[in-house]
Formats: C-alpha cells, sequence, structure tokens
C-alpha cells in the first residue's frame, strides 16, 4: 500500500486529509503560485490535528528558485520556526543560475532542519540533469524527493520516473506529484514503482459571506475574492482507496 501525503493550506484541508487517510500533509501557503512558507501560527494550528504527519514547505517567495544570502538566511529561520512548532518535517530545495542543485544553499537548510525529514520539493523539475541532480540531492541527505518527472503532470512524467525509482535504488523515496487524482494515482504508481504519492484532492468553497461588495479586488482582478480551494475529503479518500 502506497501512501498518500496531500498539500494543504489551512486547518480546515488539514482536517480534511486526515479524515479522508492521508498520512501525512505538506502545509503551504499561497498554493495559486505553487505554494510559499505558511506563518507561524498556521503552523501550530495544523500541529494541532491529530493523527497525521506535518511536513512544512519552506519556500521565501514564488517565481523561480534561485536564491541570495539573504533569502537563503529567512528560509534557514523558516526551519527553525517550523522545528520549533513541531513539524516533523520541512520541504526545501534550491538551484543555481544554471539549473543544478545549489549544493551550498541546501547544505544550510537541511543543517537547519536536523533531527527531521527533508523532502526535495518540485524545484527539481526544473533541473537541467535530472539523474545528477537526484544523486546531487542524494549526497545531501535528503530523504525525499517530490517530482512529476518534469512533465506537466505526474501521469505524463511515467517514464522519467521510473527511472528515478530505478536509479535511486531504495536510497531515497521518489514521490511523484501533480495532477494526481483518483483515475490515475494508481497508474502513476504501477508505472514508475513509487511507494508514496503527492495530491492536492481540493475543490472550491464558497464563502460565508453574505455581504459582497462588488468592484474591488485584493489581488489578481480576475480571482473570485469569494471562493477558495479546500481539501475534499471525498476525494482523498478515493485516492488512498485507489492507492491500497
Amino acid at each position: 500500500m502506497a501512501i498518500l501525503e496531500v498539500c494543504v493550506g489551512s486547518v480546515q484541508s488539514a482536517i480534511a486529509a486526515r479524515d479522508g487517510g492521508a498520512k501525512r500533509v505538506e502545509l503551504c501557503s499561497a498554493l495559486e503560485i505553487g505554494g510559499v512558507t505558511p506563518s507561524a501560527g498556521l503552523i501550530r494550528e495544523v500541529r494541532k490535528v491529530e493523527g497525521i504527519a506535518l511536513h512544512v514547505l519552506i519556500r521565501a517567495r514564488g517565481g523561480d528558485f534561485l536564491y541570495d544570502d539573504n533569502e537563503v538566511a529567512s528560509m534557514e529561520q523558516d526551519i527553525t520556526v517550523a522545528k520549533e512548532c513541531g513539524a516533523d518535517g520541512v520541504v526545501i530545495g534550491a538551484l543555481t543560475a544554471d539549473g543544478d542543485i545549489d549544493k551550498k544553499a541546501c547544505q544550510r537548510l537541511i543543517n537547519a532542519a536536523q533531527g527531521m525529514t527533508v523532502t526535495f520539493h518540485r524545484a527539481f523539475d526544473m533541473c537541467r540533469n535530472p539523474l545528477q541532480a537526484l544523486e546531487d540531492i542524494i549526497q545531501l541527505g535528503c530523504n525525499k524527493v517530490l517530482t512529476s518527472g518534469q512533465a506537466t503532470t505526474a501521469q505524463a512524467g511515467i517514464e522519467l520516473l521510473k527511472t528515478l525509482v530505478q536509479t535511486a535504488n531504495g536510497r531515497i523515496s521518489i514521490m511523484p506529484g501533480c495532477g494526481v487524482n483518483a483515475d490515475n494515482a494508481s497508474k502513476i504508481i504501477e508505472g514508475c514503482g513509487a511507494t508514496e504519492i503527492h495530491a492536492s484532492a481540493r475543490k472550491s468553497v464558497g464563502s460565508n459571506m453574505r455581504y459582497r461588495h462588488s468592484g474591488v479586488s485584493m489581488g489578481n482582478p480576475d480571482n473570485d475574492e469569494f471562493a477558495r480551494k479546500e481539501t475534499n475529503p471525498d476525494e482523498v479518500r478515493r485516492i488512498v482507496e485507489a492507492i491500497a
């Protein structure tokens, strides 16, 4: 049976993931831009959700994964906060300008995370040489790699995912993610040989606001200010059943 990790952005979603049968959550904020580090308050509140492991995304900003010293220093501090808040693991990643693993930056983050599980996130999917990157990540001491197989979805990236699993040969866990759902989760796992998988399993949830002031946006004018994405426990349950 494979393990399901669900990326979540709220306490409500963490509870839904747990209730649906997921074993672990990756806690992020700003999921619409791929996720950034959540606040200490949110980490503490999600940590109160019993029965599920908590990994925290450590990402200073949206955009690329090329970070300067100030950004790396801020992420080191974020890792310390996540550890103090009781997180079981952190999710990190950094690249050089040439598309290789930034081993210096990643080593600093891994050192800060001592005693925690470390996942290298989908910055992996933006690197120029995935097999060399995999060896670098293993050498650094990461425990997992979250990847779509450098494709638009994990299903489309099955061939590279299979190669990564075979090359890793048990030295690190390859965790497929991106576009994973109840219809394709088992195909991805069977196709590449992974033992854990990552999904968002979200649905749109309407606001309870009765008064709605129109014509004003808090961000992108195309966004619906009165809807948000939350984890769907039924979809989580379907994925868990599919990979059992």
